[in-house]
């Protein structure tokens, strides 16, 4: 098998060489579509990444057409490194799957899809959607089940969602196909819906959330068309199923931008679709610390997207559920619940209801109990228990959520610190601190008081109940002495 650094040293010579012609070039195109020259557009193929390129030209050199297409080259166009590189077709998924092998595979019920992997990266490809809705399965509200419908690369564009998604990098002589003013709107910063906004939002609800990414990644100005179909369209997102929902929780607030996620998603009132419980909490005027403990939240995880280092889903969700948590837990000690049982059905009712919204896997369910469940557990600083915390598996993390706490106003700054010290303390330095913590617990202890008279009777009838076997048994040893 030829290895990608010769595929790619073979196919990459200088850019501005057009490429010879094959079978396989650009389709008439109707009237208004615009094709911009590669002399005219920023894109280079040293940009696109090896395996979209191997993707590219194995569908192109056996016949079919294949382009770049999405965010991909939107991204490109804006100086901007993708994610990831889409491709479309109009080959079929199993044509795509039989090209490619071993290292193809079909997913998708909705639309068929195949995944491509080289190695850790995995390239999307697509055939061409058509416009026909016969081919459809639609809800009583017209949201789309099913779509399996193929067409031509202009019906494609015209499935799109918004026209910055709809620009198309043809491999065979590198220009840039637009249906639909793509150019402008991107130049102009702004987000237009290709269509009816209403309807768009109506066969798929989780364009609203799309559509609030997109503003918020790229500080685009979503087209008032769009913002006015929003609010009566909200209450679809019901219908989404909530795995779905997960996902695109995760593209929101794990992408590097989450705090103009949150902002977008207010603006428009979308976060009660995702944290309908913390949406509502988040509108009381005395709920300063939980708002500020949510952008703390957000803003070290973007701080850690930025700089490369990687971010767990698990602490993210632990922290925005925090605030829902706390006010849950103070409702049921309120019915008279010891605060530990009332901690452990509280989690319990919060994580359930999470489920119903996003779905939350349940790898990361388990590890933000243990988060939560560590907090109390950093109050107990007597005996052996500060060892045996330092040595839990989630420690770090749950240590990290405290100083969070404290960064949000939470009084547990000394606590906080106290800890930090028994990290990098030495053995005597530990036994010192846990001392010293013992004496600060004890200091702090309220004096119980004189009993209660009743209690102090029924202690004095124990102590005579206890006393009499023995004093029965005194004159029987005298007797049996005598």
């Amino acid at each position: 098998m030829v290895s990608l650094k010769n595929f790619i040293a073979a196919q990459l010579a200088e850019d501005a060489v057009p490429p010879p012609a094959t079978a396989t070039q650009t389709p008439s195109l109707p009237a208004g579509a615009q094709v911009i020259p590669r002399e005219k557009h920023n894109i280079s193929r040293r940009q696109i990444s090896d395996a979209a390129l191997q993707v590219l030209n194995g569908l192109h050199r056996a016949g079919y057409q294949a382009y770049l297409v999405g965010g991909s080259v939107r991204d490109l166009l804006l100086g901007r490194e993708p994610k990831d590189f889409d491709v479309c077709t109009d080959a079929r998924p199993e044509e795509v799957r039989k090209l490619f092998r071993r290292n193809a595979r079909l997913i998708g019920r909705r639309f068929i899809l195949v995944h491509v992997q080289f190695g850790r990266e995995i390239i999307e490809v697509a055939t061409f959607r058509g416009g026909d809705s016969d081919g459809q399965t639609v809800s009583a509200s017209g949201r789309i089940l099913a779509d399996n419908v193929y067409g031509t690369l202009e019906e494609d564009a015209q499935r799109r969602d918004f026209t910055a998604n709809a620009l198309y990098y043809n491999i065979a002589d590198r220009s840039i196909i637009d249906f639909c003013g793509a150019m402008v709107d991107i130049e102009a910063q702004r987000l237009r819906m290709i269509g009816e906004a209403a309807q768009r939002f109506h066969e798929d609800p989780v364009r609203m959330l799309r559509a609030a990414r997109f503003a918020a990644k790229l500080g685009f100005q979503l087209d008032p068309a769009i913002e006015s179909a929003i609010p009566p369209c909200r209450e679809l997102l019901r219908e989404v199923p909530p795995a779905r929902l997960y996902e695109e929780t995760g593209k929101l607030f794990l992408a590097g931008f989450a705090q103009q996620s949150l902002a977008v998603l207010q603006r428009y009132g979308l976060f009660t679709a995702l944290f309908p419980q913390l949406a509502e909490l988040l509108e009381r005027a005395e709920e300063g610390i939980a708002r500020e403990l949510i952008q703390l939240s957000l803003r070290n995880t973007d701080a850690r997207v930025i700089a490369g280092k990687s971010v767990h889903p698990a602490f993210l969700f632990a922290a925005m559920l925090w605030p829902v948590l706390v006010a849950e837990q103070e409702r049921l000690m309120q019915e008279d619940k010891p605060e530990a049982v009332a901690m452990q059905q509280a989690a319990s009712a919060v994580l359930e209801e999470n489920r119903g919204q996003i779905a939350i896997p349940r790898r990361f369910t388990l590890t933000i109990r243990e988060i939560w469940d560590l907090q109390a557990r950093f109050h107990r600083r007597g005996g052996r228990r500060p060892y045996a915390l330092l040595a839990h598996e989630r420690f770090r993390a749950a240590f990290d959520f405290l100083q969070l706490r404290c960064e949000a106003g939470a009084d547990l700054t000394a606590l906080a610190q106290w800890w930090q010290q028994f990290q990098d303390a030495d053995s005597e330095g530990r036994k010192e601190l846990i001392e010293s913590a013992r004496r600060e617990d004890r200091d702090n202890e309220a004096p119980l008081g004189p009993l209660p008279a009743g209690e102090a009777k029924r202690g004095k009838r124990r102590r005579r109940r206890r006393r009499t076997p023995k004093q029965a048994s005194e004159p029987v040893a005298a007797a049996e002495g005598e």
